[in-house]
């Protein structure tokens, strides 16, 4: 019996278990994917990375995108962008940072995106994704898996298709499949159906993402499927313990102090990756993640939200748990 549990190989990498931390747009940096380590994931994929910065050196993505930690590997890197010389350049860069696998963005949805002709516009320019993938395989010698919608529009499969030439060839090691198209979003239902489809046709792994935002969810995506692995995304912010819970390392939502002594760990790493300043502003879209696993009320979670610093947030917290625990290790 398929289990999440069982290890599996992407790219010639042996892959511990089924549950893959997926690329979240402004937020995978590598502390966030460390978390997801810690908790348990056996791949983690970076936040979307620009070709066309790396290429011509701009330093915060140099300084900020390509930080990676020792202990999150195998790790992925993923990169967007629409010229395949700039994508065999990129991907080059990425080699030599250390990334153990490339993978590329064809299915975001945002417009600042897709109107540079990259993201989920390239599900309509078959040719060119397949170049772009060519590119990057070429560029860095690294495994390279490509992250697909379904298609752009209500009732398109252009990302089945797409998917297949990319494997047949581009010779890309695997497919991470979001059953939605991208004018959905995140909204309705996934066509889990035609993820199964395409495990059946595809000779590589498939990874479904896509509507996971629970334990439950994420288990009959699996099954349903049949697909290799399972991403995880909104789903997991935070509330890292799904990744234990999936995986049968524990049962139930984690207590009041271990929640409080992630979010200090997380307020510590964000000062480490972006200053003390500058974390203050970044972590205010991660405060209503920990607001509601730990059940605050509106006024507390307006509290810790509108926190002038991350001192200001961390003294919050900690009062907030009687100064009963301490944030984790590093």
């Amino acid at each position: 019996m398929r289990s999440l549990n069982d290890s599996w190989t992407l790219g010639g990498h042996r892959i511990a278990n089924r549950v893959v931390l997926a690329p979240l747009a402004g937020i995978g940096n590598w502390f966030v994917r460390l978390q997801a380590k810690r908790h348990g994931a056996g791949l983690v994929v970076s936040e979307m990375v620009s070709s066309f910065g790396l290429k011509y050196g701009d330093e915060r993505t140099h300084r900020e995108f390509l930080r990676i930690h020792p202990e999150e590997h195998p790790m992925s890197l993923q990169l967007f962008g629409h010229d395949p010389e700039v994508m065999r350049i990129a991907a080059g860069i990425v080699a030599e940072a250390g990334a153990d696998m490339i993978d590329l963005n064809m299915g975001c949805p945002v417009r600042k995106v897709c109107k540079t002709g990259a993201g989920a516009s390239l599900l309509d320019d078959p040719d060119k994704a397949v170049a772009i993938a060519k590119a990057a395989a070429e560029g860095s010698g690294l495994p390279v898996t490509v992250k697909l919608r379904s298609g752009q529009r209500p009732g398109e499969r252009t990302g089945f298709d797409l998917a297949l030439r990319l494997v047949d060839e581009a010779g890309v090691a695997g497919i991470g499949f979001h059953p939605r198209h991208a004018s959905q979003q995140h909204k309705g239902t996934p066509d889990y159906a035609l993820a199964a489809e395409l495990v059946e046709r595809l000779d590589a792994p498939v990874i479904v993402s896509g509507g996971l935002s629970s334990d439950e969810n994420a288990l009959q995506a699996f099954e349903r499927t049949g697909a290799d692995a399972v991403m995880l995304a909104r789903g997991s912010l935070g509330n890292p313990w799904r990744f234990e819970r999936l995986l049968g390392l524990r049962d139930g939502d984690p207590s009041r102090d271990e929640v409080v002594s992630e979010l200090l760990w997380v307020i510590d790493r964000a000062e480490e990756h972006l200053g003390v300043d500058r974390a203050g502003r970044y972590l205010r879209k991660f405060y209503p993640w920990y607001s509601e696993t730990l059940g605050l009320t509106k006024r507390q979670a307006n509290e810790l939200l509108t926190a002038p610093t991350t001192a200001d947030a961390r003294a919050f917290v900690n009062h907030f748990a009687g100064r009963s625990v301490e944030p984790l290790a590093a």
